[in-house]
């Protein structure tokens, strides 16, 4: 289980993923998530998914803007559309979606819980709350239009499900996960991407405990009472409840709890082993560095990927590996026609997104080294160079079902021979000299953009 998530902000981008992009993202996610089955099983696609930033480095390296909110709308419909497709061999469905396809979700899961003996009311019951936690329980200024239900054939789930902020241009994603989840109202997420917007409403920390409860009382009292408590409210001389420095002092009965993000010493507020809600009071970041610590990562509004945004010496152990290496050393590979450096570059970031430990994923946008970007950033997509990893992974998938593993484990070892030259050797990318490397053989590669349609 992945027991450290955090929280990014996201600047909210508009419009769509063209065609061209959103059926290989579909491709290469699905095949992603089906080695992942085959390594490590469906628990652990579901444990991915909750992690923030597995979840951002799984979309750039498919392609899309790497620090956009568009990653997850356009990521869980890539899967959804790959996914469900091949449900019964994959053991896994993906429900829900944007807007309208979001209000689906119970006839979707009842629908597959009948055909899984699965206890569907209890799987909408769980859906439900999900949403409804991140949309009142927890008042951020964010308001759901996206809600996906992840599920397996075993009924375990997971959740991805994302706000957006119009006044401030922000989108917050909430990610859930049922592995490990004791209480909805209690801290129960595994994950939170999001821009810090001040103070929040938060029911679901644990401290709120003794408001939620008067919360219940006060829900019970005659209206005139009520009307009585709120004039109190009103009255400057009256007693309520103040909230201050991450903590809460309930002084009268029945207010709200408020939490600020900050300790009463200023120390940034983080929920325990990963659970409950991640927020931190900081100022803007200055541009143009990425700012994270652990888990918590906050990505700048800039679309460009700039050398401070990428662990320089984790590239250059992934440029290493696909340029300096031996021949030999990913000979099944290398004798594929049409097969060279550039796609070995690609696959291995897929192979550390299928492989990597969750350390790796706290700089998103080197995975974007991967197939650049549908906004031209760090380059265009080089299709042909993307089909190409697509071609090679669904290969080693297909003859690892066979019991020819050559190509499977050759693409672990590409992963394996980049942390070791990473490890034992300094060598860090020529971070310009990478990006003009690909601006030269774009057009060589079928490189393309969003605005050249």
């Amino acid at each position: 289980m992945m027991k450290s998530t955090g929280h990014a902000d996201l600047p909210l981008h508009y419009g769509t993923v063209p065609a061209w992009l959103a059926d290989r993202m579909r491709d290469l996610g699905t095949l992603i998530v089906e080695s992942l089955v085959i390594n490590y099983g469906q628990r652990e696609v579901l444990r991915r998914l909750s992690d923030p930033l597995w979840f951002q480095s799984l979309g750039a390296v498919l392609g899309m803007d790497w620090h956009s909110s568009g990653i997850t709308t356009s990521v869980m419909y890539a899967l959804k559309r790959g996914i469900n497709a091949r449900a019964s061999e994959l053991g896994l469905y993906v429900c829900g979606g944007r807007g309208k396809y979001s209000r689906r979700t119970p006839e979707e899961l009842l629908m597959l819980s009948e055909k899984a003996s699965l206890d569907g009311e209890a799987l909408v019951r769980s859906s439900k709350l999900c949403a409804k936690v991140d949309n009142t329980a927890v008042q951020d200024g964010f308001q759901l239009y996206q809600h996906n239900f992840i599920l397996s054939s075993s009924g375990d789930w997971a959740v991805v499900q994302q706000g957006m902020n119009t006044a401030s241009k922000t989108a917050r994603r909430y990610h859930w996960c049922s592995s490990g989840l004791k209480s909805f109202i209690e801290e129960p997420h595994t994950g939170v991407t999001g821009e810090n917007q001040g103070q929040i409403l938060n029911l679901t920390a644990e401290d709120a405990g003794g408001t939620r409860d008067a919360i219940m009382d006060f829900a019970k009292e005659s209206p005139d009472r009520v009307i009585r408590e709120i004039q109190k409210v009103a009255d400057p001389d009256s007693s309520f409840s103040v909230g201050y420095g991450g903590s809460s002092k309930v002084v009268g009965k029945g207010a709200a709890l408020f939490l600020d993000g900050r300790g009463g010493n200023g120390v940034d507020v983080v929920g325990r082993s990963g659970q409950g809600f991640l927020f931190e009071e900081f100022a803007p970041p200055p541009e143009p560095e990425i700012e994270y610590t652990g888990r918590n990562i906050v990505l700048p509004s800039h679309h460009e990927v700039l050398k401070q945004d990428v662990d320089l010496k984790r590239l250059g152990g992934v440029l290493a590996a696909a340029y300096a290496s031996e021949p030999k050393d990913f000979e099944s590979l290398l004798l594929t026609p049409g097969l060279g450096p550039r796609t070995l570059q690609s696959l291995a970031l897929v192979s550390e997104v299928i492989h990597g430990t969750p350390s790796r994923f706290n700089d998103p946008a080197r995975f974007s080294f991967a197939h650049g970007g549908k906004d031209g950033h760090p380059f265009p997509v080089p299709l042909k160079i993307y089909d190409e990893s697509i071609r090679i992974l669904h290969d080693s998938i297909e003859k690892s079902k066979m019991g020819f593993n050559e190509k499977s484990d050759c693409l672990n070892r590409l992963h394996r021979t980049a942390l070791d030259i990473e490890s034992y050797c300094s060598p860090f990318a020529d971070f310009e000299g990478t990006i003009a490397h690909e601006m030269r053989n774009s057009k060589a590669w079928g490189g393309r953009t969003v605005m050249d349609d």
